[in-house]
C-alpha cells in the first residue's frame, strides 16, 4: 500500500504574507517524516471565489469548473494540515471560503494545525477553526503547533527556520495523523 497523501494547506492568501514560507517548511518536515507523500496547496493559487455554487456542497452538484478542480485536489489526500495566521482572533475568510465550498471530500479524514502570530501565536485561530473542521467531519488531532513571534524564526531570505521545540511539535503531530489517517481510512471505504 502507498504512503497517504497529506496536502500542507496554506490559508493566507494576501500580498505580503509570511504563511507560504512556514508551509514550505512543514512540508519539508512531512517530507522528512517519510509517512506521507506530501503536496503543499496554496489557497492563493487555488483562486476560489467567494462561495458561488447554486446547489449545497453535500450534494457534490457542482456547476462551476473552480469547483470540480478544488474538489479533485481535496479528494485526493488522506490528511491536511492547515498552516494559518490569526486574523481579528480567528482564521482567514479565505480558509472559511476554501472549507465551505466542499463537503463529502473532507469527511473522516484527519488534520493537524500550524498556526502562527504575535504573541498569541495564533491560537484563537485555531481554536476557532476546530468547531469547523468538526462540522464538516473533518477529525482535528490534538497535537498542534503554535508558533509565538514567528517573525523571529524567519531568515533574511524569507525561510522559516523555527525552535527545536517547535519542530518536535510538527514531529508529534505528524506521528498522529499519520494513525489517524490509517483508522480514518476504513471508514471512509464503507
Amino acid at each position: 500500500m502507498s504512503n497517504p497523501v497529506l496536502q500542507v494547506i496554506t490559508a493566507s492568501t494576501r500580498d505580503g504574507r509570511k504563511g507560504d514560507a512556514v508551509a514550505r517548511w512543514m512540508r519539508q518536515v512531512a517530507e522528512a517524516h517519510g509517512g506521507f507523500d506530501v503536496e503543499l496547496v496554496d489557497l492563493a493559487e487555488v483562486g476560489l471565489p467567494l462561495l458561488d455554487e447554486p446547489n449545497h456542497p453535500r450534494l457534490g452538484q457542482y456547476k462551476h469548473q473552480h469547483t470540480r478542480d478544488w474538489s479533485a485536489i481535496v479528494q485526493r489526500a488522506d490528511a491536511y494540515v492547515f498552516v494559518t495566521p490569526e486574523y481579528n482572533h480567528s482564521f482567514p475568510a479565505s480558509l472559511k471560503n476554501a472549507l465551505d465550498h466542499l463537503f463529502v471530500e473532507w469527511k473522516n479524514k484527519p488534520a493537524g494545525l500550524v498556526s502562527y502570530g504575535g504573541v498569541s501565536a495564533g491560537l484563537r485561530a485555531a481554536t476557532a477553526l476546530k468547531p469547523v473542521l468538526s462540522s464538516l467531519k473533518i477529525v482535528p488531532v490534538l497535537e498542534a503547533v503554535s508558533v509565538p513571534m514567528f517573525a523571529q524564526f524567519l531568515t533574511e531570505d524569507g525561510e522559516f527556520v523555527p525552535s527545536a521545540q517547535v519542530e518536535a511539535s510538527a514531529k508529534t503531530m505528524l506521528d498522529e495523523l499519520l494513525k489517524l489517517a490509517g483508522a480514518l481510512r476504513t471508514l471512509r471505504a464503507e
